[in-house]
């Protein structure tokens, strides 16, 4: 099983439209960052995309991603969901709509502000078939575990992939660390974290949130992600422990 990270900024990227790269160093690559997203993929390369960035086609752009055989949703937040239209290319080679999953309420949110994308308009087909992901345990070859997590006054779902004799967190936008994401979470072979920035915030993960997730649930690695302008990849990367990867977009791990 390998993940590659499609993007690995925060709601506003880095640098911001005005130019703004805060304490990121321009000339690093690694600090250009678009808006979060990732692909899972397996041995016998079944794919999962987790969230629709505003980002997202230059992203499977990037990386040569013309397929995916499930879309899920962590929340219907503007930075993990107004890609979704990207995926119309998708449908083309199908028979049948992608199908998707994402907890109800986020289901419905969905559907109201996209509903071509559910139910086809204008002689266009469905593009996506979508299903409350409370109902299901496996997904395009995968086990698949979800938790809800807090996320200020909302929340965000994280979740959890096995296959391949590996398993794999993502667990992004989440201000604080209960007991049922430890013991969701418990024992993974990778966690990829909500990291914003190094000072609290009311709805985001900070770099010590992070690392405490990876120690409570005694997981093997951790790569940081949904970073803001004060994160400087290199920087940052002198600061972590190094079973600790600072990601970037374009970045795959293979457990």
């Amino acid at each position: 099983m390998k993940f590659l990270m499609l993007g690995s900024g925060t709601s506003t990227g880095v640098p911001r439209i005005d130019e703004d790269w805060g304490a990121c160093d321009p000339a690093e690559p690694r600090n250009r960052r678009s808006r979060v997203s990732i692909v899972v993929e397996n041995d016998a390369g079944q794919r999962v995309l987790v969230d629709t960035s505003p980002d997202l086609r230059n992203q499977l752009l990037a990386n040569r991603i013309d397929r995916v055989d499930a879309v899920l949703w962590t929340h219907d937040h503007a930075d993990h969901c107004h890609g979704i239209d990207d995926l119309r290319v998708m449908r083309y080679s199908r028979s049948n709509a992608l199908p998707g999953l994402a907890r109800a309420p986020v289901m419905a949110n969905l559907k109201r502000r996209f509903d071509y994308i559910f139910e086809g308009q204008h002689g266009y087909p469905t593009l996506i078939d979508i299903k409350p992901v409370e109902d299901v345990r496996m997904v395009a070859g995968f086990g698949l575990a979800a938790v809800e997590m807090p996320h200020g006054p909302t929340t965000s779902t994280g979740y959890r992939f096995e296959a391949d004799g590996a398993s794999l967190v993502y667990a992004t936008d989440y201000s604080e660390i209960t007991d049922a994401m430890v013991a969701c979470f418990d024992g993974a072979d990778l966690i990829i974290s909500d990291c914003l920035r190094r000072d609290p915030h009311p709805s985001h993960a900070t770099i010590g949130m992070a690392i405490d997730l990876l120690k409570r649930c005694r997981a093997r690695k951790l790569v940081l992600t949904h970073l803001d302008k004060s994160m400087d990849y290199k920087t940052l990367s002198k600061e972590v422990p190094k079973n600790v990867t600072v990601g970037f977009d374009g970045l795959e791990v293979k457990l």
